[in-house]
Parts: structure tokens; C-alpha cells; sequence
């Protein structure tokens, strides 16, 4: 990534982290830390690395993106709005009735999600079947999972782990922001996590970490993943819950708070989007 569209990439992310914020306080939507430490990842993913259009959503050829954290789904709606998929004042519908946009994303999802989520773990075992179709049809998809480090408790995950490292599935990503967080207290202090590299290597995987606010770092791993070929991939991205505003990092009432108004005019203020 060259420095001018660094740059760029990390203002998008303000404004992206600001109408988080201004969302969840008009319509009490939660999980907003949960959504904040996401922002890079998706970021460059969606203007660096995936294969998409807004105009045609449904494509064939396209790259494929689950967001298997589902309560993080403002964030999905957030990043697609800004990149054409329908227009930002949409959001505003977060949570209403007959609204798409649910807290977790459902089968009436708007355009560009590809996934019900809601019940963790499950994208990358529903991935890892459709990256295996593609492979035996010959087609160039790719696929993408994001997942939080507590989806990484579940057993699903692992079995879904062996079989894409069994059928060598170079077509698969995985992404997993690591904020040391989960809903009811510290990742590690739940399940033992770490070495978290050194597992995903011994399950067959191609292992990368990189600090996950790293706009460069992340989109050198995605592209040092197109090189793979005969394994699937994970990223291991290193994050911080509610990362980007001061008073919500590390900070793991922000799974659940709602933002004032006073709050959102100092957080505008800090993004220095005011």
C-alpha cells in the first residue's frame, strides 16, 4: 500500500468509526467495541483486496466475505454503505421493524452480506464447504472469515480447520481479531489461547500475524496470502477492543454500552471530525 492511499484508507476509517458511534447512540445499538477493533480489517479488505462490485452484488466471479462475529454486523452495514452497496443515512434503520438491518445479520440482510450470523463459529465451517466447491468447479473465489477470538472456543472451528488444511484449501482466509476479549471477561482467562500461531500451524494452516490497526501490515498478509498454494490461510490480527476512541479501549462495558450524545460530540472531536 502506498503511503497517499494509506493515508486515505486511515481517514475512511474515521468516519467509519464516527457513524459507529453516531448509529448505536441514535438507535441503542450495542457492540461497539466488538465493531471498532474490526474497522482496519474490513477496511482493507474491501477497498484493497476483495473482488467485488457494489452495482453487481451478486456476481459470480466475485470474492466471498463472512463476518462470523455477527454482533459486530453494524460494522459490515457501516463498511458496505460507504462502499456503494446503499446509502450511509440508511444505517439510521439499524434495529427498526421490517428494517434489514438487524443486530445480527438475518436472511433479509441488505446487499453485499453473504452470511446469517448471529451463532458463533459456524462461518468457517459454511466457508470451507463453499471454498471446496469452487476448487473442484475450477473457479477463482476467494473466501474470507472474519472471527473473534472467542468464536476460537468453539469446537466447530477446529474441525472446520482440519478438513480446509486436509483438502488444501488455498482459497480460504481467515481472519481472526484477536482483542483478548470476550463478552463475559478476558479471552485467555476463559479458554487458553496463546500460542494461537503456533495452533493454527499445527492444524495445517499457513500462519501470519500482524497488528491488526496496521493498514500496511494488514494488506502485505492478504496479499502474501494470494501466494499460498497449498494450504488455507489464517491472519492473526492482533487488535484492541474499541480501538480509536480513547475512553472505550480495552474496555469491555463497551460490548454492551450505548454511547450519549455527549460522548459521540467528544469522540467526533478526538477523530477530529467535527
Amino acid at each position: 500500500m502506498n503511503s497517499q492511499s494509506s493515508v486515505s484508507l486511515a481517514e475512511l476509517c474515521k468516519k467509519i468509526r464516527l457513524t459507529l458511534c453516531e448509529v448505536s447512540q441514535q438507535t441503542k445499538t450495542p457492540h461497539l467495541g466488538s465493531c471498532l477493533s474490526s474497522v482496519e480489517l474490513l477496511a482493507a479488505l474491501y477497498w484493497q483486496e476483495l473482488n467485488i462490485d457494489p452495482l453487481n452484488p451478486n456476481k459470480v466471479e466475485r470474492d466471498y466475505f463472512a463476518l462470523s462475529k455477527g454482533h459486530a454486523a453494524s460494522l459490515l452495514y457501516t463498511v458496505l454503505a460507504y462502499r456503494g452497496y446503499f446509502p450511509v443515512k440508511d444505517l439510521y434503520q439499524h434495529g427498526k421493524t421490517g428494517s434489514p438491518f438487524e443486530e445480527h445479520p438475518g436472511v433479509n440482510a441488505p446487499a453485499g452480506v453473504e452470511l446469517v450470523a448471529g451463532s458463533l463459529a459456524h462461518a468457517l465451517g459454511q466457508f470451507t464447504g463453499m471454498a471446496l466447491s469452487a476448487k473442484i468447479k475450477g473457479l477463482s473465489n476467494r473466501f474470507y472469515v472474519l472471527m473473534g477470538d472467542g468464536e476460537l472456543n468453539e469446537g466447530t472451528i477446529w474441525e472446520a480447520a482440519m478438513f480446509a488444511a486436509g483438502q488444501k484449501l488455498n482459497n480460504l482466509v481467515a481472519i481472526v481479531d484477536f482483542n483478548k476479549w470476550q463478552g463475559t471477561g478476558r479471552s485467555k482467562d476463559i479458554m487458553h489461547m496463546e500460542p494461537l500461531e503456533d495452533k493454527w500451524t499445527a492444524f495445517g494452516w499457513h500462519s501470519i500475524r500482524v497488528n491488526g490497526h496496521d493498514l500496511s501490515q494488514i494488506t502485505e498478509a492478504l496479499e502474501e496470502a494470494k501466494t499460498i498454494t497449498d494450504k488455507p490461510i489464517v491472519i492473526i490480527a492482533d487488535t484492541i477492543k474499541g480501538a480509536g476512541v480513547s475512553f472505550m479501549e480495552d474496555d469491555n462495558n463497551w460490548h454492551y454500552r450505548i454511547p450519549t450524545e455527549d460522548e459521540v460530540i467528544k469522540i467526533a472531536q478526538e477523530l477530529a471530525l467535527t
